[in-house]
């Protein structure tokens, strides 16, 4: 088999992580079997259409790596791939379906089918468009030939709805989900044409799947519940349906409920792989500081298992080992924290000299200019305690800056009355060091704490706060090594004066 597979996202909005997934899974099963990944464009609700939409899918595939065989963009022999510039097409497969018997046109007013809605709800029961009411209502069933054909041939607004069969178990299998078995009485008679000239999503989107020779369809799971109608309209049709597989649903970090835009907001995680700079704008993935490789390899394992303890993937390995079987059918619970790991473990892979490139460019924003090799030195000595280049800008700003201010908290605990007169000893000591070295000056440091009998730790913290202006950093000697002997005893008169200020 040619596997051919698509993802088809609308237009609508940003594009979810769950979107991304789907494209994910829908892209590494197509690399598995060295088949075709197309991206299509379904844009039939021309009510929901959002400007910039279209062009935010495409980036945000390109910026995770998904590359598109056959598209908008790219093109393909089984072109167009945008919905709205195919309409010509589908109106031709709905007089098929009314011509076969298999469909009908229907005239009832939007207004009409609310009132019986109502009256329903008010009997508690729910209004269902199906073979027990069909005949009862406004369309080419219940009327005459003569009435509704003059009824549409005035002008009359009408759509073409699918004629689901009545009681009859439909049987279909998914690969994720097995084999489902649905009665035909629990559906309603689909709309497949708008009175706007346009198909809804089922009629084009089978239509299209059948002529762009789509052998596997892999969709978000919100879509179940369409697969009894969408296999009746490939039997209608006389067409060999593809496979199906429906993922599960990303859901909340507490796994109660899907995961929302509003959950991002609430507990400060993107849900959006870019940012999206329309209406009400949405932080992304990108401009968070993830690494697209880290993005895809957690998602990848949201909803995915390999069978195996490997957790970090390249996309070649991803392809190698992807398997839609191994898909869950349970839904998978985000874990933002989880996402930050995965980010760490890809900052950790890169060179110092690469993540020296990117937190010069932070650097540079802040008026700061500082030679290539020095900032190597410095992520070398602070890469493992961040998850994100912009994180190193807070674990290392005091070698940039002398402390303004110091800790009050550590002056209360680490501080007495002779720790002065030891730091202006240190000073001298560090004064008479010939190569400030982070090797030589701990040695000499050390010696001199040894000889004088002091406390190795009182002495120290003591250093640190002088310098940093609180308890943290790397360690000592790389810090004033980096910072060099002249900044270094700057600092100390400076941090004892403060300070002395501070006690007086």
């Amino acid at each position: 088999m040619n596997v051919r597979v698509r993802f088809a996202p609308s237009p609508t909005g940003p594009l979810h992580i769950g979107g991304v997934r789907t494209a994910l899974y829908n892209y590494l099963f197509a690399r598995k079997n060295n088949g075709t990944f197309i991206l299509r464009i379904e844009d039939t609700d021309q009510s929901r259409l959002v400007p910039g939409a279209e062009d935010y899918i495409i980036e945000s595939l390109k910026w995770c790596g998904i590359k598109v065989d056959e598209g908008i963009t790219e093109g393909g022999d089984f072109g167009p791939y945008r919905q709205s510039d195919r309409k010509e097409i589908f109106g031709k497969y709905a007089d098929i379906l009314i011509s076969r018997g298999e469909a009908y046109y229907a005239f009832d007013t939007p207004e009409e089918l609310e009132k019986l809605r109502l009256d329903s709800e008010k009997q508690g029961k729910t209004f269902i468009y199906n073979a027990a009411v069909r005949n009862m209502l406004k369309n080419s069933l219940s009327l005459t030939e003569a009435e509704w054909k003059e009824m549409k041939e005035s002008g009359l607004p009408y759509v073409v709805r699918y004629k689901m069969p009545l009681n009859e178990e439909i049987h279909f299998d998914d690969i994720i989900r097995g084999h489902i078995v649905v009665n035909s009485d629990t559906l309603d008679d689909k709309v497949l044409f708008k009175s706007d000239g346009m198909p809804t999503y089922h009629l084009a989107n089978i239509v299209d799947d059948h002529l762009m020779k789509i052998t596997h369809v892999i969709r978000g799971e919100e879509w179940l519940p369409s697969l009894p109608l969408h296999v009746m309209l490939y039997r209608s049709f006389g067409w060999e349906a593809p496979l199906f597989a429906h993922l599960p649903l990303l859901l909340k970090p507490d796994g109660k409920g899907k995961l929302s835009k509003r959950d991002g907001d609430k507990m400060g995680f993107p849900v959006f792989p870019v940012y999206w700079p329309y209406g009400e704008t949405a932080k992304g993935y990108r401009e968070e500081g993830y690494y697209p490789e880290a993005f895809v390899n957690m998602l990848a394992l949201l909803g995915w298992n390999p069978g195996t303890e490997q957790e970090i993937f390249s996309m070649e390995e991803l392809i190698d080992s992807f398997s839609i079987e191994k898909v869950h059918k349970s839904g998978s619970r985000f874990d933002p924290e989880k996402a930050k790991w995965f980010n760490h473990q890809y900052l950790q892979k890169k060179s110092n000299r690469e993540i020296a490139m990117e937190f010069r460019e932070i650097l540079r924003a802040k008026g700061i200019h500082q030679d290539i090799v020095d900032l190597e030195k410095l992520v070398g000595m602070v890469k493992e305690r961040v998850n994100f280049v912009k994180e190193i800008w807070n674990e290392t700003d005091f070698f940039f800056r002398s402390p303004e201010t110091y800790d009050p908290e550590v002056i209360r605990k680490r501080w007495s009355n002779d720790t002065p007169q030891k730091m202006l000893e240190l000073a001298a000591v560090l004064e008479g060091i010939n190569e400030f070295t982070p090797e030589i000056t701990e040695r000499e440091v050390k010696t001199w704490i040894q000889e004088k009998g002091y406390n190795t730790g009182a002495v120290m913290n003591a250093f640190r706060l002088l310098v940093v202006g609180a308890s943290r950093g790397p360690h000592m000697f790389e810090i004033i090594s980096w910072i060099g002997r002249h900044e270094t005893l700057n600092r100390i008169r400076k941090g004892l004066e403060v300070i002395g200020k501070i006690q007086a």
